[in-house]
């Protein structure tokens, strides 16, 4: 996937970490469009299922954080969640709601990707990861979908399921990367402790990206090691590093 969407691009590409998190509440429409607006390659979400079966783009397991709502996803209803302000406490957006993955693709243009974090172990579920691909693929987006998570168990589900959909594994912790999944998404200062973890990757055919959401002091040791995406709160101001802004 990478290759083939980097051939009109310039590497790294840009992956928009919950949209613009800095300056927008993340997970939000705002974000994303901010993000899309200022040139990101990538918009990064995360996936929670509502009470009713319903993909909505939320990092945490509850609402408390991000809205002045409380409980958990899972317990809640579309039409419930939709009820509260998703603005992390910014008033200037105090209208934006948790989004629905629909919703975000609606918006998404044809020329950006979508990296979508499995944050529930409903994706342990095949009828669940089944869901997801004939969503994205009724929305035109299933061809430049990919999907991310800590959980190799998950990521195994989706490609047994789908087949087809892109599987990346974000770690924290291994020192170095493990086959059968399409990306690899290392702490960034695992790639100090070893740094041919890139090159690893690359000879298993793996595309890189460091997960470091301030990567602008370090762009320049991610592209002397060749990542293919880097990861950013802040999407315009990592552009204007590269001198892409």
């Amino acid at each position: 996937m990478f290759d083939k969407f980097a051939a009109t691009k310039t590497k790294p590409l840009i992956m928009a970490h919950r949209g613009n998190k800095l300056n927008c509440p993340e997970n939000t429409l705002a974000a994303f469009q901010r993000a899309i607006e200022e040139g990101a390659d990538i918009i990064e979400t995360d996936l929670h299922l509502s009470a009713d079966g319903v993909f909505m783009c939320i990092h945490d397991a509850t609402i408390d954080r991000t809205t002045d709502g409380s409980g958990a996803v899972a317990d809640l209803t579309v039409a419930e969640l939709k009820r509260f302000s998703a603005s992390c406490g910014l008033e200037d957006y105090a209208d934006e709601r948790i989004p629905t993955l629909s919703e975000v693709n609606a918006i998404l243009p044809p020329d950006v990707l979508l990296a979508l974090e499995l944050k529930t172990d409903r994706f342990l579920e095949p009828e669940v990861c089944q869901q997801l691909a004939d969503q994205l693929a009724a929305e035109n987006v299933r061809d430049r979908a990919f999907v991310l998570s800590f959980s190799i168990e998950r990521l195994q589900t989706v490609r047994q399921t789908t087949l087809d959909i892109p599987t990346g594994l974000i770690t924290g912790e291994r020192l170095f990367p493990i086959s059968g999944v399409d990306m690899t998404g290392a702490y960034w200062p695992l790639l100090i402790v070893n740094p041919f973890y890139v090159l690893l990757a690359h000879l298993r055919g793996q595309a890189f990206c460091p997960l470091d959401p301030t990567p602008d002091k370090r762009l320049w040791y991610y592209r002397l090691l060749g990542v293919e995406a880097v990861l950013t709160d802040d999407p315009g101001s990592t552009l204007k590093k590269l001198k892409r802004g």
